[in-house]
């Protein structure tokens, strides 16, 4: 299981056991699924990143991919169009090299100072995406963490421990569904 993302995947901040690709591992262990979490997350990274990098990426073996991306498009104020197009060549690059590969697509949300036109394009780049493209879908990465100072390191943007483990639970709801099929 191959997870491709940003800080938030890669557990910034973080010891490498306390990000939620490694709280998935635990679940899926706990479960008695057999499959490894493979966490290619990186700080820093955007559409455009993960999209150079994917042909790298998919040299690895794996059955589900889990991508988190858009985050760092929209703290530079990306264009919505080129999110858009970077994320569906992602889709329909995994889907040609692995056409047996299951995806989860995770949404993520622009905060309203950004203009509520962007934030609310910005959260439907993803919905449509994972309807147009059939795939799994985390509507919310950061449902019931961003926002909440308890569950945020200092900076206010990456989740500290508890916050992953929320993360993970966000995104278990969806990704064990897939694991069982």
């Amino acid at each position: 299981m191959l997870f491709i993302g940003t800080s938030l995947t890669a557990g910034y901040g973080l010891e490498p056991e306390q990000a939620f690709p490694a709280l998935i591992q635990a679940k899926i262990d706990s479960a008695g699924l057999h499959y490894r979490v493979v966490n290619a997350g990186v700080s820093g990274e955007t559409s455009a990143g993960a999209l150079r990098r994917l042909d790298w990426l998919l040299r690895q073996p794996f059955a589900v991919l889990v991508l988190e991306t858009g985050s760092n498009d929209m703290l530079r104020g990306a264009q919505l169009d080129s999110l858009e197009a970077n994320i569906q060549a992602i889709l329909d690059r995994v889907r040609s090299a692995r056409p047996e590969a299951r995806i989860v697509l995770v949404g993520m949300r622009a905060p309203p100072n950004l203009g509520l036109p962007y934030a609310s394009r910005f959260r439907r780049v993803f919905a449509d995406l994972a309807e147009r493209n059939d795939v799994a879908f985390v509507p919310y990465l950061l449902d019931g963490v961003g926002g909440y100072d308890e569950l945020n390191q200092p900076d206010g943007i990456h989740p500290n421990a508890k916050g992953q483990e929320r993360i993970a639970e966000n995104v278990w709801k969806v990704l064990k569904d897939e694991l069982r099929e």
